[in-house]
């Protein structure tokens, strides 16, 4: 008899007192029962709608039959069919707006918890010792990979069990991208990332770190090598900022660097790695994304007394995950919704001492649809702070461009290409952040899919 509860099967948590004092993981995981539990609520519909919702067109309604029956093993292996990273995707990806939005069960009461079932499926295979990746036989042809996050894990591994022989060329000293240095360990444990990236090297995968592609090597030269395609996952880690009087002082952070400090560079595990991040009591953070989220969780777990997040919309027109948002409740982080930064104020040393703000109100939708936040005039106050994380959004780095000019993009700095990541250049592909500009794991991972199968066809013509 399925069960036919309108609401998901809860989820444990740690306790929010005890973890924002910590990077331990917040959510626990289903347990074995949980998971089948919660795999009864699934329909199994005959149309499979959540499926239109998933990028990476796992198949939803058959690995959660899978778990239905106890076979925890056959949905991870159903699941790695087309995703290759679940145990990432079972956590970070946002199924509220994709799979689990066109579930069924979502019309009457809350949906199926497709993503908790995936985690579920993707932990019980490492903690079970799953068997290593079979290595495809090889065709003798070559692919060049550039950077290691999702959209280009995602294409190399696909390239990988055609037969290709795929180098992944990545920048940083650790291989995994904005998995490693932008999504907290809190989120996202590092060990899992690792453990997702050997399995593309049980595909035959060869990842090189320390290559900045457009210094250490151009494209042109990739192409000396022997690759016949070369696909750009390069991400946009290229920070935006305010333009706002002081964000020139000391203890003004990109987001970008704040969280590659902390997560890549292991600044959460001071004293065992001497990173330098500097303990501030008083913070706050520029934005309304998951980005502004993790950086005031981070920083509530450095020691700071007073995490401030600063958004110039209100809660609805928020793009973080509520799940993010409501989770920073918990932790005490001090949201000042419909408030705007105006200037940063410095003590006599040049360091942040204070921030002003100015109060908006909603007026008529803008381009993006959301309400125009509008200033109230007069309404100017301050706080005290000294540390300020601006997360507004990245853009993609212009490296390649630079040295690669016939590489055509917009005027922002996103990699022009057709529906399956074709670029301006004939062999040369993209996607991903670098294409779109800053957005979801899981976007990035079926830009990788399609482009792995544009370069399959365009090489077997």
């Amino acid at each position: 008899m399925a069960n036919m509860s309108l609401n998901k099967v809860k989820m444990p948590e740690r306790d929010a007192k005890e973890r924002c004092t910590n990077f331990s993981e917040v959510a626990l995981g289903y347990t074995k029962e949980m998971a089948m539990e919660e795999a009864e609520r699934c329909l199994n519909c005959k149309n499979r709608p959540c499926e239109q919702g998933c990028p990476v067109a796992v198949q939803i309604p058959k690995f959660i039959m899978k778990i239905k029956e106890g076979d925890f093993t056959g949905a991870y292996e159903t699941i790695t069919e087309t995703n290759n990273l679940p145990a990432v995707c079972g956590r970070v990806c946002p199924q509220e707006t994709q799979c689990e939005m066109y579930c069924v069960r979502g019309k009457k009461g809350e949906p199926v918890g497709i993503g908790r079932l995936e985690r579920f499926a993707a932990d019980y295979a490492m903690n079970s010792g799953r068997k290593p990746a079979a290595k495809p036989e090889g065709n003798g042809r070559k692919v060049a990979v550039v950077g290691s996050g999702p959209a280009s894990l995602t294409c190399a591994a696909d390239c990988a069990k055609q037969g290709y022989d795929v180098t992944v060329f990545e920048a940083f000293h650790t291989p995994g991208g904005v998995l490693q240095y932008g999504i907290p360990e809190f989120r996202l444990p590092k060990k899992l990332v690792s453990e997702e990236i050997d399995t593309l090297r049980q595909l035959g995968v060869k990842i090189e770190t320390n290559m900045v592609i457009g210094k250490v090597l151009t494209l042109d030269e990739l192409k000396e090598e022997g690759y016949e395609a070369i696909f750009i996952g390069t991400g946009a880690g290229f920070p935006n900022f305010m333009g706002i009087p002081g964000e020139n002082l000391s203890g003004v952070y990109s987001a970008n660097e704040f969280l590659t400090r902390i997560n890549l560079m292991k600044a959460y595990k001071f004293p065992e790695y001497d990173t330098p991040i500097k303990k501030y009591s008083k913070v706050a953070v520029i934005g309304g994304g998951n980005v502004a989220m993790d950086a005031a969780r981070c920083a509530k777990r450095l020691g700071a007394e007073h995490v401030y997040i600063v958004y110039r919309r209100s809660e609805t027109e928020m793009p973080a995950r509520a799940e993010e948002v409501h989770h920073a409740k918990e932790e005490g982080i001090d949201f000042r919704l419909l408030t705007n930064p105006t200037r940063i104020l410095a003590d006599e040393k040049g360091w942040v001492k204070g921030m002003e703000l100015l109060k908006m109100e909603l007026g008529e939708p803008d381009a993006s649809g959301r309400r125009r936040p509008v200033a109230v005039a007069g309404s100017e106050y301050i706080i005290d702070v000294d540390a300020v994380v601006v997360a507004i959004g990245q853009t993609p780095n212009p490296l390649i461009k630079s040295v690669t000019p016939e590489l055509q993009t917009q005027k922002w700095g996103g990699i022009i290409t057709d529906d399956y990541g074709r670029t301006s250049i004939k062999g040369v592909y993209a996607g991903g952040d670098a294409v779109t500009g800053a957005a979801t794991v899981i976007l990035a991972m079926g830009a990788g899919k399609k482009a792995a199968e544009a370069i399959h066809e365009d090489l077997n013509k």
